[in-house]
């Protein structure tokens, strides 16, 4: 059971590393007994391990042993407890069951009516409990009744007491305890409860009215109390009417003072929220200006400027350097088709010529 429920974590961890490196090391394999600061992860994975060489199955994960509790941990120790008991071949016997003795019930005696089966049923008890201390009120009646049926017979005899007094009263001081009838108290007889109900019930009115007096006194007082309050407070109301007034008028025209108050406060955001934007505006212009007029003082422009037509006036003259090398080569490949072409005219008129003259 101690390892059913969860109670405290941490104790039930501890007692169950312990408790499991025991039954490991008393069914014969030698396991070293867990410390309080040791790797939890480490000593469940040992524990699993040596039950595994048991073999045992274990179909759940290793950390639903770090609780301490719960089926997990109940089925592990049970497992072990099974190998311990077949290491140290303990076998199981029947069961040898004490005798109990009936214990007496302690019977209050109280007085109360008797009747005739309890009556019986007491006889009969104290018969079978104690036949040598009390005696048998039957066997008493039959020999009273033989008794008067032998004076009837022979009251003649009997004339003259022959017993010794001191005797006689010894006889009945030792009698008289075992002549006691005990009558015992049922709980169930509805007399009982009759009679507890009217005890109740005169106890209560015996309260009541001792109670009521005490009441009545106190409703009385604070009747009394409650009046003289009355009219204390009505005398005050009296008394601070116009102060009453007057408090009242201020606290009108102080709510009339409030609403002015929030009509003007907002207001009084809508500017400042305009005031912020224009503010932003400014700020932005500010900063344009100080640009345009830093640019404008500043050199630097300006020599950059020269620089690139430097640089451009550089280039145009490498351009028209260009221009001129090639309207030179333009010129001169146009020249030489120019003679090319002459040159071939002048063959052409020679062939003709020459055929023509064939």
């Amino acid at each position: 059971h101690y390892f059913a429920l969860p109670t405290n974590p941490g104790e039930q961890f501890f007692m169950f590393c312990t408790l499991a490196a025991w039954l490991i090391t008393k069914a014969g394999h030698p396991f070293e007994q867990p410390q309080e600061y040791d790797d939890p992860n480490a000593i469940i994975s040992n524990v699993l391990s040596e039950l595994r060489s048991f073999g045992r199955p274990v179909d759940f994960p290793p950390s639903k042993l770090k609780a301490g509790y719960g089926e997990q941990a109940c089925y592990v120790l049970d497992c072990l407890a099974e190998e311990a008991l077949k290491c140290t071949g303990f076998s199981w016997k029947r069961p040898a069951y004490p005798t109990e003795e009936l214990e007496e019930e302690e019977i209050t005696e109280d007085d109360a009516e008797l009747t005739l089966n309890k009556l019986e049923e007491d006889v009969a008890e104290e018969e079978s409990d104690n036949e040598e201390n009390f005696i048998d009120l039957n066997v008493l009646k039959a020999q009273t009744y033989r008794s008067d049926m032998n004076d009837s017979a022979k009251h003649e005899e009997i004339l003259q007491s022959t017993i010794d007094a001191a005797e006689w009263n010894l006889e009945v001081e030792r009698v008289l305890p075992q002549l006691k009838v005990t009558v015992r108290t049922d709980n169930k007889d509805w007399r009982i409860h009759v009679d507890q109900m009217h005890q109740h019930k005169d106890g209560i009115e015996s309260s009541l009215k001792e109670t009521r007096g005490y009441l009545d006194k106190l409703h009385n007082e604070i009747s009394r109390t409650l009046e003289k309050i009355n009219s204390r407070e009505k005398y005050i109301n009296n008394q601070l009417e116009h102060l009453v007034q007057e408090y009242r008028s201020a606290q009108a025209l102080l709510s009339e003072a409030k609403e002015k108050y929030q009509e003007g406060s907002g207001g009084v955001t809508e500017r400042i929220r305009v005031l912020s934007e224009i503010t932003e505006v400014l700020e932005r212009v500010k900063q344009e200006t100080e640009e345009k007029g830093s640019s404008m003082t500043d050199g630097a422009p300006l020599v950059k400027i020269k620089q690139a037509l430097t640089k451009l006036k550089q280039e145009t003259i490498q351009m028209d350097i260009q221009i001129g090398v090639m309207e030179h080569t333009l010129l001169q490949s146009k020249l030489k088709e120019k003679s090319n072409m002459t040159r071939d005219m002048h063959a052409t008129m020679i062939s003709e010529a020459a055929i023509g003259a064939y």
